[in-house]
């Protein structure tokens, strides 16, 4: 049961004419309530029941992180009384519901569609907690509530701010293509088609034989080799956790990954994913050639950092045996933490780039080459030493990496995403993919 604003008035007014009634105050009293409980008991007992309501879901399932997603819930009346009072559809805070409460008025055997808008500020599966519907009577002084369940659950994605270098990147795939066509045969590369000889082709393209078959001279084009094999693990150990800027460490890799998982799938590569800590999190295995985007993206919706450590030599493994004996290019992101790294990735490198070239990416703090820059004070001075060392680090870390055949990609996380393409895009001209 529920009391409204108007029975606080009523008793209000009830309460200034006992005021009032002199010596009858007594007998007034008892009388006002009496009044009042009359009419609130005949006024929860005149709502029609919540309870009775039958209530059905429609509307969006996904949405991108930043976008808006319209949810309706449908308000059946089964009952013989008309329902009036108000509905309120809950969902977790960060989804940012807009209404939050609306009015309610449904008829005897019908039915009413109530909207609501979800504005997510977090990724993954945002739920519906229930929907609150209070049916007051006629009087409006109170009423009956009741929270009906009413399941629903709108994935929030990420939300893939990098697509906008897509367009330069395949730009940049389609003269590397060209430019292949009019060279020889070489490593990373193969044959595309045959054409006709024209002055300025290199001779030892000539195919002979064609064009011992054809009237004039035919020469053959390459193009780079296409269904390579790509695999993108993210580590969604402790160090994914910190956040660059405003954004969490692992949200960057992630739009860095979905970059290269699109521009990879557009040359015609297999591309998988892997999300490893101490388990594997998420896996999406290549179905086929072609774009795997939407299948990582669901993939990812759900990861979180985890605040543990990752187990080096597990990822190692599980590398391994999601690969097999074809060689690939293995896309580690992480963060070039020194001792993380150290007692765990390096001395596992060596087993990883025996059968995988491996490429690691990491996102890098721009605060932190700020605060290398500080002079203004003693306490600045002593935060630039303390970067300079950390960014020293890194470097050296870096070096080691580099000395054992793994290429290796650190920059800022605005730039992250357009470096792991043009690293992608420089392999696969130097045909060792």
């Amino acid at each position: 049961m529920v009391v409204t604003g108007r029975a606080v008035l009523l008793a209000g007014v009830l309460t200034v004419a006992v005021a009032f009634s002199g010596s009858l105050g007594p007998w007034a009293a008892a009388a006002a309530v009496a009044v009042l409980v009359v009419l609130v008991v005949l006024d929860v007992l005149l709502a029609a029941s919540p309870r009775a309501l039958r209530l059905s879901r429609a509307g969006d399932t996904s949405l991108r992180l930043g976008d808006t997603a319209a949810v309706e819930v449908t308000v059946a009346n089964p009952t013989r009384r008309r329902l009036r009072g108000t509905v309120r559809d809950a969902w977790p805070p960060s989804a940012n519901v807009e209404p939050r409460v609306r009015p309610l008025r449904v008829d005897a055997g019908e039915r009413r569609r109530v909207g609501t808008t979800l504005t997510p500020t977090r990724r993954g599966d945002a739920r519906a907690a229930g929907v609150t519907v209070r049916s007051l009577g006629p009087l409006r002084l109170a009423g009956r509530q009741r929270t009906l369940s009413a399941p629903w659950t709108v994935r929030v994605l990420p939300p893939f701010h990098s697509r906008r270098h897509l367009p330069g990147k395949l730009s940049r795939l389609r003269e590397l293509e060209g430019q292949h066509t009019a060279m020889v045969r070489g490593q990373g590369s193969e044959f595309d088609s045959l054409r006709d000889y024209v002055p300025g082709d290199d001779v030892r393209s000539i195919d002979w034989r064609a064009s011992a078959r054809n009237d004039g001279v035919v020469v053959r084009t390459w193009r780079p080799e296409r269904d390579r094999r790509i695999l993108i693990v993210l580590d969604t150990g402790r160090t994914s956790a910190g956040r660059v800027g405003d954004t969490p460490r692992l949200d960057h890799a992630m739009d860095a990954a979905l970059l290269l998982a699109a521009l990879a799938g557009k040359a015609g590569d297999r591309v998988d994913f892997l999300a490893y800590d101490r388990r594997v999190r998420a896996q999406v295995k290549a179905a086929g050639k072609g774009s795997q985007v939407h299948r990582i993206v669901e993939a990812m919706a759900p990861l979180e950092a985890e605040l543990l450590e990752s187990d080096p030599a597990g990822m190692a493994s599980a590398i391994l045996t999601a690969q097999g004996r074809a060689r690939s290019l293995v896309v580690l992101l992480t963060d070039l933490n020194a001792a993380a790294l150290e007692e765990g990735l390096l001395p596992r490198v060596a087993a990883l780039t025996a059968r995988h070239l491996l490429l690691v990416a990491a996102v890098q703090d721009p605060a932190v080459t700020a605060m290398a820059a500080g002079r203004d004070d003693s306490a600045a001075v002593y935060r630039a030493a303390a970067a300079e060392r950390t960014l020293a680090e890194r470097r050296r870390v870096t070096a080691e990496l580099r000395r054992f055949g793994v290429e290796v990609v650190d920059a800022e996380p605005e730039h992250i995403a357009p470096a792991l393409a043009d690293a992608y895009i420089n392999l696969k001209a130097q045909g060792r993919l």
